[in-house]
């Protein structure tokens, strides 16, 4: 299969990476979103991102126009219908991508490719409530995407060879290095990135060290950009212990994966990081 036409489902931080990456390799996109406020971000975020690229001179001016240009907007699933490779990115909660991939499965042609950006729920469940099981797969990014060179892909117990080689070459096309997993809990990143993170609010929780001596010593003693309360922060503490309810519950419960108790107080407190201004750290005025 020729892959030309590009969908993208959820306009947030991942959604609107995925999108500006496939334009900017040539891809037609379609990005869905059921809020137009969040169309409107994601066009205002690839604009911004698109023109810091300029300015830094790792592309011309007329060559972020054409991407631009590539990119549709829409609150319709029925936007996607020509798309021949549709990635989901919404949030990492498995009822709502399976409503999401039920509805792909009545909308899209049969031949297209369904996949999935999640980053540790099951393939083999999501691709359960299509029509075309061989046809749905993980094709996990990286925060930011743009920056981000890796693609971790995941076949699903019923995932056909040929779709794993389209995604396989889509990812290289859009300039990014592929490993692939096995369909198990948290795959192969987060499998070993969440635990860590979590051991480390769990290093914060016993009162062992503060938020600033954590990172530090891991930054330091191990060469990392940014420890891990930071790196928490920085992806969400709500899609933190998400990722780390999915591997508790995966692995049958064993201790190891349970989420530490202060992460999720601080997400029941609505401190997810960043994106609300408050967790380990405290951000904006």
């Amino acid at each position: 299969m020729s892959i030309t036409a590009f969908g993208v489902v959820g306009g947030g931080q991942m959604g609107n990476g995925i999108a500006h990456v496939a334009a900017l390799t040539g891809y037609d996109v379609t990005v869905v979103d059921i809020s137009a406020d969040a169309l409107d971000r994601a066009r205002a975020n690839i604009e911004k991102n698109l023109a810091r690229m300029v300015k830094k001179e790792a592309i011309a001016q007329d060559v972020a126009d054409a991407a631009l240009a590539r990119i549709t907007f829409s609150t319709e699933m029925t936007a996607l219908t020509t798309c021949q490779l549709v990635v989901e990115a919404a949030t990492e909660n498995v009822e709502l991508k399976k409503k999401i991939f039920q509805q792909l499965s009545q909308t899209v042609s049969e031949d297209t490719i369904l996949a999935t950006n999640t980053s540790s729920i099951s393939i083999t469940a999501i691709a359960a409530c299509t029509r075309r099981p061989d046809r749905v797969i993980g094709m996990h990014f990286m925060n930011p995407v743009p920056v981000m060179k890796l693609v971790e892909i995941i076949r699903g117990l019923a995932t056909s060879d040929a779709t794993y080689e389209a995604v396989c070459e889509v990812s290289e096309r859009m300039g990014k290095t592929t490993v692939t997993s096995r369909d198990m809990p948290g795959f192969i990143v987060n499998r070993v990135l969440m635990p860590y993170i979590n051991e480390a609010v769990y290093a914060l929780y016993e009162g062992i060290a503060s938020v600033e001596d954590i990172d530090t010593a891991m930054k330091l003693g191990t060469n990392v950009p940014m420890g891990p309360l930071t790196l928490a922060d920085f992806i969400g503490l709500d899609t933190c212990l998400a990722i780390m309810e999915v591997l508790h519950d995966g692995m049958g419960g064993d201790s190891k994966y349970r989420p530490c108790p202060l992460l999720r107080k601080y997400v029941e407190a609505g401190w997810l990081g960043r994106k609300s201004g408050r967790g380990f750290y405290t951000y904006g005025g």
